[in-house]
């Protein structure tokens, strides 16, 4: 790795003909994390966001975020909120987790891909929420491709020459 490492997991789960790929990230931010290491995550968040569908999930151990009105006290969690922006995710989990604290992050860069989001309480001895969640189906599209390789330009010239 020529990078500072992160701990974190990217899986691009492939799409069926069409449909499109879908990049899941999962991530761990330790709370003394160094900004070499914040600024590796974010450079792997970018490349990750740049896919049609993205899910991100993780804790990101910034508990002095304000989720209501996206602000930070310190300066590494403005910056997370910078990435975020920047890249253009939404945070899909709106509710506190832990003591009043949003440490447990989930984020999307489509609207609608990630739904019914719930908390179902721990998992055994963890101080952490599980966050249920439905992944979108892929609507088909009412939408038609037009194949112009197979349109008969000449009927619709001729057509139009005779418009007043």
């Amino acid at each position: 790795m020529e990078e500072e490492p992160t701990e974190s997991l990217w899986v691009r789960i492939k799409g069926s003909t069409g449909a499109g790929d879908i990049i899941v990230g999962v991530c761990y931010r330790p709370p003394d994390q160094g900004d070499r290491a914040d600024e590796a995550l974010y450079r792997q968040i970018e490349a990750a966001s740049c896919s049609q569908a993205l899910v991100l999930m993780g804790d990101f151990n910034h508990p002095d975020i304000y989720c209501r009105d996206n602000t930070a006290e310190h300066k590494q969690s403005r910056k997370f909120l910078e990435c975020v922006d920047d890249n253009f995710l939404m945070q899909v989990i709106e509710e506190p987790m832990r003591r009043g604290a949003m440490l447990d992050i989930v984020l999307t860069n489509k609207e609608g891909l990630v739904g019914d989001v719930k908390l179902k309480g721990s998992l055994g001895c963890s101080d952490h929420e599980m966050v249920d969640f439905r992944a979108a189906r892929r609507a088909h599209s009412k939408l038609t491709t037009l194949d112009f390789r197979r349109a008969d330009f000449g009927l619709f010239r001729d057509l139009l020459g005779r418009v007043p």
